[in-house]
């Protein structure tokens, strides 16, 4: 929160000082309303003079008026403050994430970062704009109120003042305490997150199986676990109200008996006293939307300290200076071993890893396939070869360059790339391919046509301009993948990677496009992650995995002579 305030809100504090003054201005009109209602029927009225009556009358309406329009306008002004730095704050907190290592990412889980940056933000921005409004105006009315009251009875005040501290101690009490439990709160809510992120992208397979029942159990128990946790705070925050009203009712009460009693023995006047109530039902409101506010406020905390612990993560993946290979190979991984645990816990060094001692090289334009069983560790090393991750051990070079010492935008920039389970946005075909990339209408009619989509891409019914729904929902397995590969190969990278990426696609088309691979894209370097031998059997070097380790290494022809592992999967798809 000491962030927020001093960090965000510091390019504001002269719009939100000439705002407090607008509002210090309108909030004193207030004030002096009851005041005057008392000095006209207390000294005005018993003299009978209209005149003074109307005078009087006037500069009643002219504070109104007054009190109407500068609180308005300071609200308003209150409001662009909170936008203006909720923006920036939720600008920032995007960046960072957008910049997040992988490793990072993981840490934090994406539903987790997907609730900071809107529940979180939100619950900022409501504070913000809350404590303008009110937590200026609020403690305005209650120092003024009895700064006024002071001028009218002494007494009657101090009986008022008697009931402010165990209010106030009601306030910072349940406030302090409801602070963990509303970080408790969101800490859940990132679970409700997680498990309805799942259900909505996974729904067709949940209807498919006949789950629905069983994810349903799942979400009520935790949303009970939300509503549970959310009742407790609410309910310790809901004491704060009933409490305040108690000790301020009460404080009215002895006001109303004191002022009943003065004003018999003529030490003091009707007016008085109905100004006095008049402030006093204005100090009982302002300390009830304090109470409110320390709600907001408490959320509030909490949340800031969530968007905060993102913000000042430490930037990891930076380049470091390391040394270079001069051996020729374009792209070289020397006795890589990784795990993705100890990505998570560094400090621990006896986990299992899921690569171990991988070595392999390759010259520019030549083709790598890679093959094994599920859970290898094949897609592991895509993942390493961009950076996503840092190895445990070992180095990966490209053009003898150790990979963490190039900066990431050069270095993402030599890649094209389709992911498993990659993601189609909910935008047209010629979006989902150009990316915000600098490529013309020609380059991507040239990259569908290499990734063997241009039939169905200009069939339909808008051609490039086509709309795609979220997560290409309105497109088959195969189609979804030619578009993905249009992607990839639309800016000719200097390597692409191929994830699993033609296990959708009919063994003609997946022939056509290894064909337009070979052809137009001979200077590009290819690694090609699969699980069928014809889509790798070409290619210029074979990697073997086994359980994270290199089971063989070869060309086809060399692999079916001395690698079993190799020979059963040929024998287990022919």
């Amino acid at each position: 929160m000491k962030k927020v305030l001093s960090v965000y809100l510091r390019p504001y504090y002269g719009r939100m000082l000439i705002g407090f003054i607008i509002k210090f201005t309108g909030t004193i009109m207030d004030l002096c309303l009851p005041w005057i209602l008392a000095y006209m029927i207390d000294t005005i009225i018993p003299q009978g003079a209209k005149n003074q009556i109307y005078l009087w009358g006037l500069v009643m309406l002219v504070c109104s008026v007054l009190a109407l329009t500068f609180n308005v306008l300071a609200n308003r002004m209150a409001s662009k403050v909170a936008r203006d730095t909720t923006e920036t704050i939720r600008h920032d907190l995007f960046e960072k994430v957008m910049y997040l290592s992988n490793a990072k990412t993981d840490g934090f889980t994406k539903p987790s970062l997907i609730s900071r940056l809107t529940t979180d933000t939100y619950n900022v921005h409501q504070m913000l704009g809350r404590v303008q409004r009110l937590g200026v105006r609020a403690p305005i009315l209650i120092v003024g109120g009895i700064l006024v009251t002071l001028t009218l009875d002494p007494v009657l005040t101090l009986v008022l003042m008697s009931v402010m501290p165990l209010t106030a101690f009601v306030i910072y009490f349940f406030s302090r305490k409801s602070i963990p439990m509303y970080h408790a709160l969101q800490k859940a809510v990132d679970q409700f997150v997680r498990l309805l992120r799942e259900d909505i992208a996974g729904i067709r397979v949940i209807k498919a199986l006949s789950k629905t029942d069983y994810e349903k159990k799942k979400y009520e128990a935790l949303n009970k676990e939300v509503v549970m946790l959310e009742k407790k705070a609410d309910v310790t925050m809901a004491a704060v109200n009933p409490a305040t009203n108690l000790f301020l009712n009460l404080g009215i009460v002895f006001v109303v008996i004191a002022g009943a009693y003065r004003v018999h023995q003529g030490y003091s006047e009707v007016g008085k006293i109905l100004a006095f109530l008049t402030y006093f039902t204005i100090i009982l409101n302002a300390m009830i939307n304090i109470s409110k506010m320390f709600v907001i406020i408490s959320k509030a905390v909490a949340s800031a300290n969530r968007i905060v612990e993102i913000i000042d993560t430490p930037k990891d993946m930076e380049p470091v200076s390391c040394g270079k290979v001069a051996d020729g190979a374009y792209i070289r991984f020397e006795h890589v071993t990784f795990s993705y645990q100890q990505q998570e816990q560094p400090a621990k060094q006896d986990m299992e890893p899921c690569l171990t001692d991988i070595s392999f090289c390759m010259q520019k334009g030549e083709t790598l396939g890679i093959i094994g069983s599920t859970g290898a560790g094949k897609s592991t090393i895509a993942a390493l070869l961009m950076r996503f991750y840092d190895v445990s051990e070992g180095a990966v070079f490209i053009g003898g360059e150790d990979i963490r010492s190039i900066p990431t935008g050069r270095l993402r920039k030599l890649f094209g790339v389709v992911f498993q389970n990659d993601t189609i946005f909910e935008d047209t075909i010629a979006e989902n391919i150009r990316m915000g990339r600098m490529l013309s209408n020609d380059d991507i009619k040239k990259a569908v046509l290499h990734a063997k989509a241009k039939e169905f891409v200009e069939e339909a019914g808008r051609g490039y301009d086509n709309q795609m729904n979220v997560r290409g929902a309105n497109l088959s397995g195969g189609q979804k993948q030619r578009i993905l590969i249009a992607r990839a190969l639309a800016a000719h990278p200097d390597i692409l990677i191929l994830d699993d990426s033609s296990s959708a696609l009919d063994y003609r088309t997946d022939a056509a496009l290894r064909h337009e691979l070979a052809e137009h894209f001979s200077d590009t370097t290819k690694l090609i992650i699969a699980q069928r031998i014809s889509s790798i059997m070409h290619a210029d070097h074979i990697l073997v995995l086994e359980d994270g380790k290199t089971a063989g290494y070869g060309t086809h022809e060399e692999l079916l002579e001395r690698c079993s592992v190799y020979r059963e999967i040929r024998d287990s798809q022919i």
